[in-house]
């Protein structure tokens, strides 16, 4: 008789070995995404500089919102109806295409300088609306083709070296793309991304072809229903769907972040980032010691319980900021020196928290939509589902702005939470086969 699989504690890299179409897939995914960090802080900062407006920094992305939304399911369609490889060259292409015009622009925008003129800002949402519609669709793309490359035993490993990925292009790529802009300026930054990219985009010309392997159903309404149709017979990657919408409607206090370090628990940006990078950390220690996702069975379960901390760690940020309302301690000032150290530590550790039990839902709500949904619909289905991850948090900055305003700034996070453990509680309960969903390996069928 055999001997029991030993179980791992730090991440299973045995994809990575399995696989070296994958290992090539994620390696691209890594050095894409870091790029993706260098330009988002970059052209943020650029924009700042011409204008000294945070709100026209805010349009970057409430300009590309819903566009963005969009191409994830246009993507879908494409990619069941299309060889994958050649829509993720051309959507890199197009990536490659849109941080070209932000340099150009950088480098126009130096020279006009000189003449104490700038240039128009417009272009410079252009080109980000590009490419976060380009971001959006690779993504949907990239994790369509996984399942093809992989048995179905090592997606969700596999989806945990994704979030390792994740975890490290937050942490390195916003403090390195400030580095560039500091040291060398914006134009070498948008360049080291272009170089980066270059890179990335060689990994995914050495992928293998992946055409349809069914009947194409050609992108247009009759595939979009259809992939509607299909998710009424799946009501446990609905429920998926909706415990994300959940999460980041109620939980994403991000856009409170500025406000807490100025007003607050003080510190100013720096505050912020440290707020920031503990989320991040808690996303690639989740990566780090990912070892035993491969031996979860009771996926559903899991997926709701790793909500439910997630809601729990929005109530300490929650309880931290209202501890300094309340004045049980100083508020602090906008140096750092001043800042509120102990609310600072709750907040970090709910952000850890956070960042952690967020990356165990998402390891497995990733492994159960490309494990359960058959390949000739996949595609559709991760455009959805990367709809909701984009739409989600765009929700969340709403509804914790307009609960701030109307209340205080303790009170989006605290009452959120609560809805969170609440409302996956009702989740849970209206959807069994959310809740009594069981992976079993192919071996164990």
């Amino acid at each position: 008789m055999s001997a029991p699989p030993r179980r791992r504690t730090f991440v299973d890299l045995t994809p990575l070995r399995a696989s070296p179409a994958f290992a090539r897939l994620w390696l691209s995914t890594f050095l894409t995404g870091l790029g993706i960090q260098l330009t988002i802080v970059a052209v943020g900062l650029q924009i700042y500089s011409i204008t000294h407006d945070t709100l026209a920094v805010a349009l970057v992305g409430g300009i590309a919102l819903i566009p963005a939304t969009i191409a994830g399911p246009l993507a879908g369609m494409v990619a069941d109806a299309f060889d994958r490889r050649a829509l993720l060259l051309w959507l890199a292409a197009l990536l490659f295409a849109s941080t070209s015009g932000l340099l150009v622009l950088t480098i126009v925008d130096a020279r006009l300088l000189a003449a104490g003129q700038h240039v128009p800002i417009w272009p410079f949402y252009v080109c980000t609306t590009i490419a976060a519609m380009a971001t959006i669709a690779l993504g949907a793309t990239r994790s369509a083709i996984i399942p093809r490359l992989l048995p179905p035993e090592l997606v969700a490993p596999a989806s945990a070296l994704s979030g390792l990925s994740i975890g490290l292009q937050v942490m390195v790529g916003p403090a390195l793309a400030g580095v560039l802009a500091a040291a060398v300026g914006y134009e070498w930054t948008f360049a080291a991304d272009l170089c980066v990219s270059a890179t990335a985009f060689l990994g995914i010309a050495l992928l293998p072809r992946i055409p349809p392997l069914h009947d194409v159903v050609r992108p247009g309404w009759q595939s979009f229903v259809e992939s509607v149709r299909f998710l009424r017979t799946v009501p446990q990657i609905s429920a998926g769907f909706a415990a994300d919408i959940v999460a980041m409607t109620f939980g994403r206090a991000y856009v409170l972040l500025p406000a807490v370090g100025a007003t607050l628990i003080g510190g100013g940006p720096v505050t912020v980032g440290l707020i920031m990078s503990a989320g991040a950390a808690g996303t690639f220690l989740t990566g780090l010691f990912s070892g035993p996702v491969r031996h979860v069975r009771r996926q559903g379960i899991v997926i709701s319980r790793a909500i439910q901390v997630y809601g729990l760690s929005v109530v300490l940020f929650g309880v931290a900021l209202l501890l300094v309302t309340l004045g049980v301690f100083p508020r602090g000032g906008e140096s750092f020196a001043d800042v509120s150290v102990f609310p600072l530590i709750l907040a970090c550790l709910a952000y850890v928290i956070g960042g952690a039990s967020d990356e165990v839902s998402a390891i497995f709500r990733t492994s159960m939509l490309l494990t359960v949904v058959p390949d000739s619909i996949r595609g559709r289905m991760q455009g959805i589902f990367f709809a909701v991850v984009n739409g989600g948090p765009r929700l969340g900055d709403v509804y914790a702005g307009l609960a701030a305003g109307l209340v205080a700034l303790w009170f989006p996070p605290l009452l959120g939470g609560f809805l969170i453990v609440g409302l996956m509680s009702v989740i849970l309960r209206l959807t069994p086969s959310f809740r009594n969903y069981v992976f079993v390996p192919a071996a164990e069928d």
